[in-house]
This record gives C-alpha cells, sequence and structure tokens, in this order.
C-alpha cells in the first residue's frame, strides 16, 4: 500500500504461567518441538517487520537465549503490571518509529502468517488508529469481550471481570493481537489508569482513550479461532500439539 511507513512487532513474553504448573517461563513450553515464543516470531516473518521487540519478564535470560542471533531486541517488564504496561516498555526502542505497531502474545502458537497479513492490512486499509484480531468462540469465559457500536466498529474491549452480566453475553473475544499507529499508541497508553478489578494498566482501556478522542478503532475477524486461543494450561499445550500435527 501506498505510503507505508513500516511494522514494528512487540510480543509480550513476560509472564511466568503459572497455571502452567511449571517453573519454565510460559512461552518457552514446546508444541511440536519448537517453543511458543518461537513459533510467533516465525508467524510474524513473511510481514517483514523492520523491529522485532520481546518484552520479557520472568526467566527473562531464559527467554533471550532460546531466541538469541535472531535479531531481536528486548525490553524488560520487571513488574507485572498488565498488558499496557509491558508494552510501554517498548516505548523507548520505538521512540523514533512512525510506523504500525503490531503487539501479539508470546502463547498463541497456532497463529498464522496469513492471519496476520490479512490483520494488518485492515488495519491500513481503514485507516484505523488501532484494529484489534477478534475470534467468536462458543465459550468466551476468560476472555475480553469486544463491545462493537451501531456501525460495527469496536466501541471497546472489556476484560470479564469487569463486564457486567449483559457484556458477558458477547461471543466476540479480544485476541490481544493489535495494530496500532505507532506514536497514537503510546500516547494513549500514558493515560491508561489502574481502576479495574485486577488492578492493572489494561492495553484494551487504549481503544476506549482512542475512541474517545475521535480516532477509529477497527476490528478484523480471525476465520480460524483456533490460530488465537492462548495456552495457560499443559492441558491446552497437549490440545495444540495434537491440531497442529492433525493440520500438518
Amino acid at each position: 500500500m501506498e505510503n507505508d511507513p513500516g511494522l514494528a512487532a512487540v510480543i509480550l513474553a513476560a509472564g511466568q504461567g503459572t497455571r502452567m504448573k511449571s517453573d519454565i517461563a510460559k512461552v518457552l513450553h514446546t508444541v511440536c518441538g519448537k517453543s511458543m515464543i518461537q513459533h510467533v516470531i516465525d508467524a510474524t516473518r513473511p510481514l517483514s517487520p523492520e523491529r522485532t521487540i520481546l518484552v520479557v519478564g520472568y526467566q527473562a535470560e531464559a527467554v533471550k537465549k532460546e531466541v538469541k542471533g535472531d535479531g531481536i531486541e528486548f525490553a524488560i517488564q520487571s513488574e507485572r503490571l498488565g498488558t499496557g504496561h509491558a508494552v510501554l516498555q517498548a516505548e523507548a526502542l520505538l521512540a523514533r518509529f512512525s510506523g504500525t505497531v503490531m503487539v501479539l502474545t508470546g502463547d498463541t502458537p497456532m497463529l498464522r502468517s496469513g492471519t496476520l497479513n490479512s490483520l494488518y492490512d485492515h488495519h491500513r486499509r481503514e485507516k484505523a488508529s488501532a484494529t484489534v484480531l477478534s475470534a467468536v468462540l462458543d465459550d468466551a469465559r476468560g476472555y475480553g469481550r469486544i463491545i462493537r457500536d451501531d456501525l460495527g466498529g469496536v466501541l471497546k474491549i472489556v476484560e470479564e471481570k469487569d463486564a457486567t452480566d449483559e457484556e458477558k453475553k458477547v461471543r466476540e473475544i479480544n485476541s490481544g493481537i493489535f495494530c496500532f499507529k505507532g506514536n497514537e499508541l503510546f500516547s494513549a497508553l500514558h493515560k491508561v489508569g489502574r481502576g479495574n478489578a485486577q488492578k492493572e494498566y489494561y492495553l484494551t482501556d487504549v481503544i476506549g482513550i482512542l475512541r474517545g478522542s475521535g480516532k477509529k478503532a477497527a476490528v478484523y475477524l480471525c476465520g480460524d479461532r483456533r490460530e488465537v486461543i492462548g495456552i495457560n494450561s499443559i492441558e491446552q499445550l497437549k490440545d495444540a500439539e495434537r491440531l497442529m500435527k492433525k493440520d500438518g
């Protein structure tokens, strides 16, 4: 597309993953012989991002070693204060970057490059300040919900712990994967507060902040919901491996 100022990928990989019941950092668990974080990095490669930044925290040195030699940069999240706080750790590295920032999570090993490319294209075509990758689940429990406006755009994303009973009926969920206009992302992140059930800085609050300042927020619906399912347990890890082997 014309006037494409480039792409930076920011991959969130700081969490411990306590539900994995393991001392190993969550993103270092393997699926089909490859760590989850490597699967995600590999999914971004065909998009040729100018910068790839991993936000690391728990077992940071082990995660760095896993992806050593890949030309990847690292930002440290020493305190885990939420997804918004995690992305803020990459601000200094992207101070002079004016393109699109794609935020991904390191625990989605089934993510495909084609889906990321479609998300990126949709974001630019819509000329949006933010675009969220969504999916529709039969059982949306545990996920943030996409609340759309009358025109089909995203009005806000509400975390389940903060959702009303009506909002919890929504089956369209936030995958945790976004495209943002970089300069607008960090400006909005500095306005995010912690007035929520988990007392964390939510990246999802950026959507409402941008909408409140007259900016456009868009949604791209993922065709295969399996791609965006985050791995939070050994059982889910085994399911992902079974599905990946089945798909070849």
